[in-house]
């Protein structure tokens, strides 16, 4: 089922895609973790044309915890040795947009880079979760652009200011809670062209295993996001610019680049 969170008369809502509608639930999206169909089914409120709202960001993360290097075919492309064990960097809330939302490319940056990403939503707290109980705790998941200032990046020789900016982190449109993360793909486009296209089969390491390694070093809270790295391709937003990322099973997440005034 694909959860989103949509604005209607300015409030913020719950729902879920049903073809061409939005069902309205009464519930906030967390209070669906795990939720069988006949709760479901007992908080519709009305349903909603997919044109009559305007979909939002699907959770308000404490924290995006992200990783670097994790797909086999990025590492070809790099020509670096693969990773033995994950290695993480966290985006601030305040980074956080939803589908539709315009990027803003700092007056510090020249060159601003887009990275799809597969997302993975936390339904319940973890702490030192085991790889085996690690999907006990996703909720579902999603689409991340893990935009990145590169040249920023190059200067500092870290990533914290570089991925921190606010508005690089688009997250959305949907949260897929019956997604299996396995041979699906993943593409970016930029202006319609493609950039990347590849697939989650390729990654290092599993959600499972990241979500296992990141809750033994940190507390993981409901409605966290794990940003599972990129695949090769990336590369640079022109100004005005969009970028639409699809995932396979989940949707498209399409966001403008445009230049802070």
């Amino acid at each position: 089922m694909k959860f989103l969170r949509f604005k209607h008369n300015d409030e913020i809502k719950t729902g879920y895609l049903s073809e061409e509608k939005v069902i309205e639930l009464q519930g906030d999206i967390l209070d669906y973790f795990n939720a069988d169909n006949h709760k479901i089914d007992e908080d519709i409120v009305k349903s909603h044309p997919v044109d009559d709202i305007e979909i939002t960001k699907p959770v308000d993360p404490s924290k995006v915890v992200c990783v670097g290097l994790n797909y086999k075919d990025h590492a070809d492309e790099l020509e670096m040795a693969l990773p033995d064990h994950p290695i993480i960097f966290i985006k601030p809330s305040s980074s956080v947009i939803g589908p539709d939302e315009n990027i803003v490319n700092p007056p510090e940056s020249k060159q601003v880079d887009y990275e799809a990403e597969l997302g993975v939503v936390i339904g319940k707290d973890c702490r030192r979760v085991s790889v085996d109980e690690a999907a006990d705790y996703i909720f579902g998941y999603t689409i991340v652009n893990d935009v990145t200032a590169r040249d920023l990046q190059e200067y500092d020789d870290q990533w914290t200011r570089s991925k921190s900016y606010d508005t690089f982190c688009p997250i959305g449109p949907v949260i897929e809670n019956e997604f299996i993360p396995e041979d699906k793909k993943i593409q970016s486009f930029v202006n319609g062209e493609t950039r990347q296209d590849s697939n989650i089969s390729n990654m290092i390491f599993s959600p499972f295993e990241l979500l296992s390694y990141m809750s033994n070093v940190m507390t993981l809270k409901a409605g966290d996001v794990i940003a599972t790295g990129t695949p090769p391709g990336v590369g640079p937003i022109t100004a005005d610019g969009t970028v639409e990322i699809k995932i396979e099973g989940i949707g498209t997440l399409s966001n403008k680049l445009i230049r802070e005034d």
